[in-house]
């Protein structure tokens, strides 16, 4: 089973399996990572913004408008930031590493 790493806003890190098919988003949330996702994933909100490691930015397909739409509404936007909800792991994807942010922006909350 793949692997990858998630890099918390402290700098730690934590490697866990990534099953196929998953998102990052879904991944985190079994792992226990502190990745909101308040739209559970439906491409409502940016809150699961991620920065990821370049070398694996280049292998992800390309963003749609949609996720580019919620990107712009993420909290310290980077040229490698996606949306953990839009990232699905496939065979190439082993060892994918991603930062969470330093914050979120959630549009719902009041």
């Amino acid at each position: 089973m793949p692997k990858m790493t998630f890099v918390n806003k402290d700098g730690s890190e934590l490697t866990v399996d990534a099953p196929l098919g998953l998102s990052v988003l879904e991944i985190a949330h079994r792992n226990k990572v502190d990745l909101e996702g308040a739209c559970e994933g439906s491409l409502a909100c940016s809150t699961c913004h991620v920065l990821v490691d370049l070398a694996y930015y280049k292998k992800l397909p390309s963003a749609t408008e949609e996720e580019e739409d919620m990107l712009d509404l993420a909290f310290g936007l980077t040229h490698t930031s996606r949306l953990g909800c839009q990232i699905i792991i496939t065979p190439e994807l082993e060892g994918l590493k991603v930062k969470l942010p330093a914050a979120t922006r959630n549009m719902q909350v009041k």
